[in-house]
């Protein structure tokens, strides 16, 4: 299957998310020096950068799971760099860990309900939307989770994500450990969620096929933000195509 393409936009109108000079230490290690980025609603905005360059941290941080040192978090119209992660949640914030993390000893049925736990009167509203967006999850509803495909358990993970009806999602490194045909497919529901209205903030290492399904980007290297554009100007950058594009 081909991947999907979105046409960079013109943001318009105030962020959903500002990052504002955000720093972050694990000891005497700084994992995030100054950071600042902006997603406006309707974008997928991808963070590119080299293991280790400081992607995850700044999800968890958005997400509340791993506190800042300095700086600030504005989600929604409200400052969030302070707030617990199940009040991040609450207020529309979701993240899709690296790694495809499901609780594999737990039903399909199951790992999605918990994507609930917070807004279980809408639960049959949007499990219902989850299974029209990934029928092999109906199909397997009652399976346990660790006998899915990786592909499957990514599609699982997101559909959890999506049961807490989010404003923002986060997506950690989709493609770590996948084929190449179940990338492609995994890239296109976040382009199909994309256009159903989902805004997402992306990291990644594959940056050609992240830059390829994005409206932005944003190049982290050692936990700064050393270049900022469209996803047409990243790709056609010199650093950027020999640093992560193999040009």
């Amino acid at each position: 299957m081909e991947q999907s393409e979105i046409k960079a936009a013109s943001p318009a109108g105030s962020p959903l998310l500002k990052v504002e000079n955000l720093s972050v230490s694990y000891g005497h290690i700084n994992a995030l020096k100054g950071v600042s980025i902006e997603v406006f609603p309707g974008e997928i905005v991808v963070l590119i950068g080299a293991n280790g360059a400081g992607k995850t941290t700044l999800l968890s941080t958005i997400l509340g799971i791993t506190s800042s040192t300095s700086g600030s978090i504005i989600f929604d119209d409200h400052r969030i760099d302070k707030e617990p992660v199940d009040r991040n949640v609450r207020k529309g914030v979701c993240l899709v860990p690296e790694g495809r993390g499901v609780f594999a000893g737990m039903t399909v049925l199951d790992n999605l309900l918990l994507g609930a736990h917070h807004n279980l009167q809408n639960k049959d509203k949007h499990l219902e939307r989850v299974f029209n967006w990934f029928p092999i999850l109906k199909e397997r509803k009652n399976q346990v989770a660790k006998t899915l495909s990786g592909g499957e358990r990514q599609m699982l993970s997101i559909g959890r994500g999506l049961m807490s009806a989010p404003k923002l999602i986060l997506v950690d490194e989709p493609s770590i450990g996948l084929a190449p045909i179940v990338v492609n497919d995994i890239f296109n529901i976040l382009v199909m969620l994309n256009k159903e209205g989902y805004t997402i903030l992306l990291s990644e290492q594959n940056a050609y096929k992240a830059l390829k399904c994005a409206h932005r980007g944003y190049v982290l290297e050692t936990g700064s933000v050393t270049l900022a554009g469209t996803s047409d100007r990243l790709l056609n950058d010199p650093g950027v195509k020999a640093a992560y594009l193999g040009a």
